[in-house]
Formats: structure tokens, sequence, C-alpha cells
């Protein structure tokens, strides 16, 4: 197996990944939505965006690997990239799939004790959740990815399993497309308790906010803007967004009531 040197990342929460592991050093590439640590990227060749990148610049950086992302990066480039070079190609769907990925990736990469932190981070915050969620009620949660037209995600996805995880029910779980688009007569019918408003892949934003208020879609419902990276990065960040978003949600939840 070729030592790796020379890393290029198509996927920013991977990038992130990689630097919070100790191997900023061997990113030679990474794409412009790449921006975090902004110190870190700086200075690194930009390859293009996650759905165009500029694969004659990745042949001319050389690299031992190049990390993508099933669902962020085109099939097409990917397939396109296997035939060239070493290629670590993850998808989530879990967050136990997270700590699969920073195992299978701190093999590759040679940094099992940094990798192992974060695994554990994970799996701790994941007790912490479970013991503290007893005698809460559940909270059904909207949170769309983009509008107009308006789209979410079902149970098959990393966003649902993170909901899921922190005491949410997914409002939109039992479509069929993992990324449905929901038509505006549907809107309504889905009554969630709270809407979650991400600043990523749509950037939502006060007037979004303001202007779903104003419609009246959900009456007495919470409208709340939320870091996007919370919820769709995934990696070394997980443990971390785990808590945040469960610590989040848990003013926005009502104790079980005690008999007697």
């Amino acid at each position: 197996m070729t030592e790796v040197r020379r890393i290029v990342s198509l996927v920013p929460s991977l990038t992130k990944t990689m630097f919070d592991l100790g191997l900023g050093d061997q990113l030679v590439g990474v794409t412009r939505y790449c921006v975090d640590p902004a110190d870190g990227v700086s200075g690194l060749k930009k390859v293009g965006g996650t759905k165009n990148p500029k694969l004659s610049d990745i042949v001319d950086l050389e690299p031992d690997l190049v990390l993508v992302n099933s669902e962020e990066n085109r099939t097409s480039d990917i397939v396109w990239l296997e035939e060239r070079f070493e290629v670590y190609e993850t998808m989530p769907r879990t967050i136990y799939d997270v700590t699969e990925m920073l195992r299978g990736l701190s093999e590759r990469v040679d940094c099992w004790d940094e990798a192992e932190s974060f695994i554990l981070q994970i799996q701790a915050e994941l007790t912490r959740i479970e013991i503290e969620s007893l005698g809460r009620h559940r909270i059904r949660v909207f949170a769309p990815i983009w509008k107009g037209p308006w789209m979410s995600f079902n149970r098959d996805t990393y966003l649902h399993d993170l909901l899921e995880t922190v005491g949410a029910d997914n409002v939109c779980a039992d479509y069929e497309e993992r990324y449905p688009v929901i038509p505006d007569d549907e809107i309504e019918a889905l009554q969630p308790d709270l809407v979650l408003l991400p600043s990523e892949p749509f950037e939502f934003g006060i007037p979004h906010q303001s202007e779903i208020l104003r419609s009246g879609l959900f009456p007495g419902c919470q409208v709340l803007l939320v870091d996007g990276r919370d919820y769709t990065w995934h990696g070394s960040m997980t443990g971390a967004a785990l808590g945040r978003v469960h610590d989040f949600l848990v003013g926005h939840r009502r104790p079980v009531a005690v008999d007697g």
C-alpha cells in the first residue's frame, strides 16, 4: 500500500477532519467550499467545487489519495478519479457509520490514536444523550434543506439519524425519496412542533425565517435558524455536534408527566 503523503479532499467536512487528525500538512488540494479551518486551507490549491472539480488541477497535484463523498461529489468524477488515483469514498447514513468511516480513514492514513479520540467522543455523547433523554417527550421536527421548491430528507439519511438520536422525530421520514420535494399542499399537513432552518446546503437566513413566520404555515410553531454544519458535516466534528444539537433541543421538549 502506497504511503500517503499528498492528499486532495473534495469534501469540506473531511478537510476539517484531516486537520483535526493532525494531517493538514498532507493536504495539497481542496475545494473552494473547504473553508474550515480558515488559516489551514488559505494556502492550499483550490481545485474547483464539490460538483465541478477541476480534474486537470488534481492530476497536476499528483495525490496519493483523494477523499470523496458519494452525495457531495458526482459519480462520474469519482469514477474518473478512481481510474487514476487511490480514492477513499465515504457516505455515512448513520452516526455509527461515521465511527466506521473514522476507523477506515485512520487505517489508510495511519492516525489511529487521533481518530480514536473522536470515536470515543461520539460514543460518550451517545451515552450522555441516552441517559438525559429519559423522561422527555420526543419532538416533531421539520428541517428543510432547500426552498423553492421545499426539500427535506427521509429516514435513510445521516440527517435523519442525527435527529433521531437526539430525540427528534423527522416529519418527512416516510417519504420514498431520500431527499423528497415537498409540495406546497403537503407542507401544512406535516404539523411539526419545531422548524429548524439550517445554514446549509441552502443558506436559510433571517429573511426566510421571517417569511415563514408571516406565512402562517406552521401556526404556534417556533422557527429557528441553526448552524448547518452541526447537521450535515460528519467526521471529527460529529461528537461535538451531537452534543450541541441535543442540548439545543432540550429546551423545546416537554418533560414526561409523572403520575401521583
